[in-house]
């Protein structure tokens, strides 16, 4: 279809693709709960990022579209829960829709690992569905 990777890692760096509320079956979860969607969005982005060698505490950037940015405050709190610390670049943007019409965020993410802090064995360059 679209020759698509949920994840690719070149060297130290990861991109992890535009991510949903879904879960192991495909289905949207939590449809109207947009902190929700939020936490299952970014639990679908660690696994991505875990499969590349990386951790969260290496994303250095997320970009977050939502269909509704008056729901601006709960999508923050639910990504700061997540980033407080880590603090990467964020940028949050309204969309006029998503591919699924119970799809309230959807979230990319940059990662850099550092020098030597990866699991022996990754391959500098890996791509993951």
């Amino acid at each position: 279809m679209a020759g698509y990777s949920r994840a690719v890692r070149v060297g130290r760096l990861v991109w992890i693709a535009g991510t949903t509320a879904t879960d192991a079956d495909g289905n949207v979860t939590a449809p109207g709960d947009a902190a929700a969607q939020t936490r299952q969005t970014l639990a679908n982005v660690q696994r991505g990022l875990e499969s590349a060698g990386a951790r969260l505490e290496h994303v250095v950037r997320t970009r977050m579209f939502v269909t509704d940015i008056s729901r601006w405050e709960e999508i923050a709190r639910a990504h700061g829960e997540i980033f407080r610390d880590i603090r990467p670049a964020s940028t949050m943007v309204q969309v006029s829709a998503l591919i699924h019409p119970d799809m309230l965020i959807e979230i990319e993410a940059d990662a850099c690992i550092p020098e030597g802090d990866g699991p022996p064995g990754v391959p500098a360059q890996r791509r993951m569905r």
